[in-house]
């Protein structure tokens, strides 16, 4: 029995609503950068980017299908959730034979699908990866009426496969992190800054500089203050 709340009895967003879903690995990693690329619609290409755009050539091409054995491949496809209200394009799909899949145009039998997403670099600590590759699942799990346990994450460092498991805590999480986006977003709210390890590794860093905006944050609150004790608040 699944303890989480199934995607259909959620909140619904309408097709006005939908935002990039690619965004909710970026608010995973840093609620600032999310803001300053998804509201603010700035963006800095480095080293790393450019690496990202040329991993996912290949996955992106959506006019290529390919079956190895009892695997069907399906690239570049273009996916939905509006429980999440998020929509975006899934790198590579596969869909395993199984008689407890789902059945898809122009296919015989049944098939099970999992999200496969193609990452720079290694595994990481955190779940910012796999935030995404949860919602991947969640927009199909929509789409077919199915339910998936697991997916992966190719990473070109190591060239291996991450295998993900789409626990319930994982799914809330990303449940979590739409919501938030959303607030935010309908508010035009950019969030301040958190200066951490991980703006090291931030293309928007010098857009950003954290740094200056935590100190515009303490002067703010400065001279809010000063405003109050000189109107005997």
């Amino acid at each position: 029995m699944l303890n989480y709340l199934k995607n259909s009895d959620r909140t619904q967003y309408a097709e006005e609503d939908l935002l990039p879903l690619s965004g909710i690995q970026h608010f995973s990693f840093c609620k600032r950068q999310w803001g300053l690329i998804h509201i603010e619609r700035q963006w800095a290409d480095d080293l790393r980017t450019a690496e990202g755009r040329y991993i996912h050539r290949n996955a992106d091409d959506p006019f290529f299908d390919e079956v190895r054995g009892d695997v069907l491949v399906s690239r570049s496809v273009p996916i939905v959730s509006y429980s999440l209200g998020l929509q975006g394009i899934a790198d590579i799909i596969e869909y395993s034979r199984s008689e407890e899949g789902v059945k898809l145009p122009n296919r015989d039998g049944h098939w099970q699908p999992k999200p496969v997403e193609y990452k720079r670099g290694k595994p990481k600590i955190h779940p910012w990866d796999e935030v995404q590759l949860c919602a991947q699942a969640i927009c199909l799990e929509e789409m077919l009426d199915t339910h998936i346990l697991r997916a992966n994450l190719y990473y070109h460092e190591t060239r291996r496969r991450a295998h993900v498991e789409l626990t319930d805590d994982l799914r809330e999480l990303t449940y979590t992190l739409s919501f938030e986006m959303h607030d935010l977003f309908s508010g035009g709210i950019t969030p301040p800054a958190e200066k951490g390890k991980p703006c090291k590794s931030c293309s928007l860093f010098d857009i950003c500089v954290p740094a200056l905006t935590k100190k515009k944050a303490v002067v703010d609150r400065y001279i809010s203050k000063y405003v109050q004790e000189a109107l005997g608040k």
